[in-house]
């Protein structure tokens, strides 16, 4: 399987804090792969030395093809008009396809409108049509829906998708909504304190999980477990794996949130490919 992205003992150092550590993971080529992890993770700091914005402490960082990034802050320039925006993307990308530069029209976002005036949910689709008309090989995208309302949301992770569904590209996007990635993401990378914790396929990764409910007495004896909550009598636990034989646990496959927080809350447990993976 070829890799769109790959790190390899990729590290981040800012002074004497390492922002980004050992980091060593592949995306393939024409997934849509969610970058997920809490603030402070090292999310932003992955994505900006993936596209050239941050030179690595140690390790490497490869990308093939062309790469278009969109920042959070969707920076634009606030006094050009819509037009004048997609003029400038024209005139400075030699891979420019107008027919994806104009799909602003069918949006009804006017071409003689300027930037500055525009709706965020607006802004972030002439941000995102900026980036797909360059037609670059990786898309990355940080935190592309923050501060949108459900309805722009809906429509800006509706257009990235139709988009990838024409071509093979490969999206990276961070996200701190879960629910915004579950239908459209088909990989799953985790950070939590500047370290790799997840990376694969979000069905293998699911079918590999189960959520066992039971008495707090039950036997756990023999399972990976990622992490687990108490509630009186009650434990719910999320595991990897084959799932204990005690039959008093419930078993059941997990959601992607619930994957995910059981991570997030157990910094110490990871579910990582085997070193002979992706890109090998």
């Amino acid at each position: 399987m070829r890799a769109a992205l790959e790190a390899t003992g990729l590290g981040v150092r800012r002074r004497r804090t390492w922002v980004l550590r050992e980091c060593s993971l592949s995306v393939p080529a024409g997934r849509v792969a969610a970058l997920v992890g809490p603030n402070g993770a090292g999310k932003t700091t992955l994505m900006h030395t993936a596209v050239g914005l941050l030179r690595p402490t140690e390790g490497n960082v490869r990308v093939a093809g062309e790469v278009a990034f969109v920042a959070q802050d969707k920076p634009l320039y606030d006094t050009f008009t819509v037009a004048e925006t997609l003029t400038f993307g024209r005139r400075t990308n030699t891979r420019w396809d107008d027919a994806v530069a104009d799909r602003l029209t069918g949006l009804g976002i006017p071409p003689r409108r300027k930037v500055g005036t525009l709706s965020g949910g607006q802004r972030a689709q002439v941000a995102v049509t900026l980036a797909l008309a360059r037609r670059p090989d990786l898309l990355v995208l940080d935190e592309p829906l923050a501060n949108l309302d459900p309805l722009a949301r809906h429509d800006v992770m509706r257009s990235i998708m139709a988009e990838t569904a024409d071509r093979e590209l490969t999206v990276l996007l961070s996200s701190h909504v879960v629910s915004d990635l579950e239908e459209t993401c088909d990989w799953l990378v985790v950070l939590n304190g500047g370290r790799l914790q997840v990376s694969g396929d979000i069905e293998e990764l699911l079918d590999d999980h189960l959520v066992l409910t039971g008495p707090v007495e039950a036997s756990a004896a023999g399972a990976r477990v990622v992490g687990e909550s108490r509630t009186g009598r009650q434990v719910s636990m999320l595991v990897r794996g084959t799932p204990p034989q005690d039959p008093r646990w419930r078993a059941r496959r997990p959601g992607l949130e619930e994957l995910v927080m059981g991570y997030l809350r157990s910094p110490e447990a990871a579910a990582l490919p085997r070193p002979a993976g992706v890109g090998a």
